[in-house]
């Protein structure tokens, strides 16, 4: 069974159409955003900091345990949306008290906490459209997933764009999100219930606990994932004000744009459906699979660091202006996380593809424990600096946790390829300063890539590595 014949790329194209599409508007309205006013963008920041924390404990939470249930019991798929669907609904009207409680325990501004609670509302309300995207994935349709989120992106941004040039309040430009959710949300459950194979019934009190034990080990894991992601914002809104938010914010928005870009297509939507299916029916073939995912990770985040890195004075300068100078280090700082989260990602959704769901929470929770004692140290005193150590900081720990445990049980990423990539960038490094001081900037940084594009035709013309048995071992309590 080839790589091909699973259609990764075919699925991952249809995704990154639609994602393209929205990266694009939604660029164009942060862009835009951000030269209107400093702080209201860095508002903006903390009202989608404190969003994310909502919308992922819902969404990644129970999405995951919402593959591995739809991929052994699709003729339940009716009544396993309904029942996903009520669970998050209650998480999310926790999570929007929970940001309140927050907000006012801060003690933000009234205009700030009407912002945070738009805000807050129309992402975390993604987390319902995303479970009918999760049946779509699972039945490799993410064709349909993909015309959806370009219809319901353009007519949501459509409106922010709109409303801010023409001069609205943050509040109602806000609103562009609960037009980009409603909509999505509409049309995903009429697509998605009209090809169910069975009748939606009213669900059971007790399937929806079963349900909900079987997802706390998720909602927990993504609390602690999502916390130490976004642990330095809070802090550096404390001791930096919304300019420092904003300041650190339009380089994050970037450098982490590129690793969810991949995580969420590419990872999430493709790969992890495809690694639930291949655990239950061809552990050989997943263990291939995951060491190729492995190293193409692992070359591909070498030129986007390159590139982030030695433009951002470009990037940053071009596009935002030159009320953001402070963010041009941030973002050559900040770089180094592309390649932990690549190999993070792909590690984490590999061992809960093989059922390691609590061994996975614990390495999460070291994580949090680690930012917050970083965060603590570092950003009362170094705000900016301290923001973005500490996320590089945590990160790689959760890079070397995560890989290393599938390493030493898969061979997940092996010497010869870290030996290979590490020569390219050797390679790449000497071919950059010799072209920058001999001729001029775009000489060297075209001359740098191109022991990346030799090794990656290499490659692709190397037959794949070899299968490995599988030495994973389930949670005792699975």
């Amino acid at each position: 069974m080839s790589e091909a014949s699973h259609g990764i790329l075919r699925r991952f194209a249809y995704l990154l159409g639609a994602q393209w599409l929205r990266e694009v508007l939604q660029s164009a309205f942060f862009i835009l955003l951000a030269r209107t006013s400093t702080t209201t963008y860095g508002e903006f920041m903390l009202a989608f900091s404190i969003a994310q924390v909502v919308v992922f404990v819902a969404e990644f939470g129970l999405n995951q345990h919402l593959v591995t249930l739809l991929a052994g019991h699709q003729d339940e798929k009716a009544d396993l949306l309904a029942e996903v669907s009520i669970l998050k609904g209650g998480l999310l009207l926790l999570g929007l008290a929970a940001a309140q409680g927050f907000a006012h325990w801060q003690d933000y501004a009234p205009s700030l906490r009407v912002l945070i609670l738009v805000v807050v509302a129309g992402v975390g309300f993604q987390a319902l459209t995303t479970s009918f995207y999760v049946a779509c994935q699972v039945e490799g349709r993410q064709h349909v997933e993909a015309r959806i989120r370009s219809l319901s992106a353009s007519l949501g941004l459509g409106w922010g764009l709109a409303s801010l040039l023409a001069g609205l309040a943050p509040v109602w430009v806000a609103c562009y999100l609960a037009i980009e959710t409603f909509t999505g949300l509409s049309i995903a459950v009429v697509e998605t219930l009209a090809r169910a194979p069975s009748a939606w019934k009213r669900p059971r009190m007790g399937r929806l606990l079963s349900r909900g034990r079987g997802g706390i080990v998720f909602v927990l894991m993504a609390l602690a994932a999502i916390l130490y992601n976004k642990s330095n914002i809070f802090f550096l809104q404390r001791f930096g004000g919304p300019d420092g938010v904003a300041q650190y914010s339009v380089t994050w928005q970037m450098v982490d744009g590129i690793s969810v870009l991949t995580s969420n297509l590419l990872l999430k939507n493709v790969l992890f459906p495809l690694f639930v299916n291949l655990s239950r029916d061809d552990s050989r073939e997943l263990a291939t699979v995951a060491r190729n995912c492995g190293r193409w990770l692992l070359l591909a985040s070498l030129p986007i660091m390159f590139v982030l890195h030695v433009e951002a004075d470009r990037l940053i300068g071009i596009i935002y202006g030159g009320d953001y100078a402070p963010a041009i280090q941030l973002q050559k700082l900040l770089v180094a996380t592309v390649l932990f989260s690549f190999l993070h990602n792909l590690a984490a959704y590999l061992m809960m593809a093989m059922g390691l769901e609590r061994l996975l929470l614990k390495f999460y929770l070291a994580g949090l424990a680690f930012n917050l004692v970083v965060c603590t140290a570092l950003i009362p005193r170094f705000p900016l600096e301290g923001a973005a150590v500490a996320i590089v900081a945590t990160k790689g720990l959760m890079a070397l946790l995560t890989t290393g445990y599938c390493h030493r049980h898969l061979g997940l990423i092996t010497g010869e390829t870290w030996a290979q990539a590490l020569l390219a960038v050797a390679a790449g490094a000497a071919l950059y300063a010799l072209g920058a001081s001999a001729l001029f900037r775009e000489a060297g940084e075209i001359l740098a890539l191109i022991p990346v594009a030799v090794l990656a035709l290499l490659w692709y013309r190397a037959p794949r590595p070899r299968a490995v048995e599988m030495e994973f071992r389930r949670d005792p309590a699975e």
